[in-house]
């Protein structure tokens, strides 16, 4: 019997037609040629026509895997549901390409097999396709993150941890989760979100199981000294009781609990993900108890202050006075990002809205040591804009206008609008009326333009 030597090529869903390769082995010079011009014209017939005579089913004596520098063979052999020794047939091949191609883990996907008296050998060629975004599990308390990783690479070969932006690789990692809960005796709905900014790229796939209420009972932390131990406490209290979420609470804890190293001097503190803990577990609801890891490093203490890039505006004694680090002490990045609003608020007093400074660190990890370089960009002047009063009558408008003494056009003073609701705190006292000021800078004209919302308390 002949050898066929076949070829499939598939661009994850991109619809290429399939190219078929056919050669025939020859035992003389002149056959040989004579096949050699026979694959030739195949080759440029392939697009148009099928051959005539289809390839038997047989045996599948091996697969071979080539092409990608993010999959070892053995995975993508896992995912292609083939074994050597079952019968298969090249309408199989084709599903295997198609089905690999529609995971989105592969730009490219091409096949081709050998077919001898003893069976068939299929030769995988793959292109490893970009971008990859890394998966979280959201509220999947019941295994921890390596089992879950262990448990679904038995189910979806190719998952690593990462999936492609495109494909249905996410849906087969989201199946395979349901099938989990449900031998979990879990009553809940597994579904993912695309994770991101709005306006940027994709940075995550979020899974998560809704339908089965999970709440934070206690929160521990490891790591943390006795002297941080209290603060940590305190401002954990606020979490208790949430739904849980890991990227919720991993962001609060970002708000919360760095602060409290990051105003001692831990200038290199870092929070791990937490670790959740069923602690006890209703028919209605789970209750779990969270771990953070906290990493404080060295604490830093400050040498030096310098500021860089101010003009005129103020003498720099002034600027140092509301710059509360100090040499010898802890670095308090806390307060020092304070004292920057501080120093805008400043300056807004001369109409610099537009002004950007930052508390730049220059750390030495030898001494454990920084020192603080405050840049200033002042920019432009801006200028007072339009006023706007919202919830008042008209003519109480009308006479709050009349009173707003910076007129537009003048040079934008970002203290006034509290020195005027003190001077009509008699008409509208703090018990009756909420009172909010809205400060809406215009880069382009360089103005200000301020609206005043008069709200009656209930």
């Amino acid at each position: 019997m002949p050898d066929l030597v076949a070829e499939l090529r598939s661009a994850g869903g991109r619809g290429r037609p399939p190219r078929r390769v056919l050669g025939l082995k020859s035992r003389t010079v002149t056959r040989t040629l004579s096949a050699l011009l026979l694959a030739c014209a195949s080759l440029l017939s392939a697009q148009t026509r099928k051959p005539s005579q289809p390839v038997s089913p047989s045996k599948l004596i091996s697969v071979k895997v080539t092409g990608s520098n993010r999959y070892p063979p053995d995975q993508i052999i896992a995912a292609t549901g083939l074994q050597p020794g079952q019968t298969v047939s090249e309408d199989d091949f084709k599903s295997v390409t198609r089905r690999l191609g529609e995971t989105g883990a592969f730009s490219d996907v091409a096949y081709t097999f050998q077919f001898g008296p003893e069976g068939m050998k299929l030769a995988l060629q793959v292109t490893d396709s970009n971008p990859f975004v890394p998966v979280r599990f959201e509220n999947f308390v019941w295994l921890s993150d390596q089992d879950l990783f262990e448990k679904l690479r038995t189910r979806v070969p190719l998952f690593q941890g990462q999936l492609p932006v495109t494909g249905d690789l996410a849906d087969q990692v989201s199946e395979a989760l349901q099938v989990l809960a449900i031998e979990l005796e879990l009553h809940g709905r597994v579904d993912y979100l695309r994770a991101g900014p709005e306006d940027g790229p994709m940075e995550a796939f979020e899974f998560s199981i809704t339908g089965q209420p999970i709440s934070v009972r206690k929160i521990g932390f490891s790591g943390a000294s006795p002297a941080e131990l209290p603060a940590l406490e305190a401002a954990a209290r606020q979490l208790s009781g949430q739904d849980y979420s890991r990227s919720r609470l991993m962001t609060q804890a970002e708000k919360t609990f760095l602060p409290v190293f990051l105003a001692r001097g831990y200038l290199k503190a870092s929070v791990a993900t937490p670790q959740p803990k069923v602690a006890e577990e209703t028919p209605e609801e789970t209750f779990v108890d969270v771990t953070f890891l906290i990493t404080p490093g060295s604490q830093y203490k400050v040498t030096g202050v310098q500021l860089s890039g101010y003009k005129d505006v103020f003498p720099v004694e002034k600027l140092r006075e509301l710059i509360h680090l100090q040499p010898g002490q802890p670095a308090n990045a806390v307060q020092a990002n304070q004292d920057v609003e501080a120093l805008k608020k400043l300056y807004g007093t001369r109409g610099y809205m537009g002004i950007q400074i930052r508390p730049l660190p220059e750390i030495h990890d030898g001494d454990s040591t920084v020192r603080y370089v405050f840049q200033f960009q002042e920019g432009s002047i801006y200028k007072m804009g339009d006023l706007e009063v919202r919830g008042l009558d008209s003519k109480a408008t009308e006479r709050m206008v009349a009173a707003w003494r910076l007129l537009a056009g003048e040079t934008y003073d970002s203290g006034y609008p509290r020195l005027f609701l003190d001077s009509i705190s008699g008409q509208y006292p703090a018990d009756q009326w909420k009172i909010t000021v809205h400060e809406t800078p215009e880069d382009q004209e360089k103005v200000v333009d301020v609206s005043l919302h008069f709200d009656p308390r209930r």
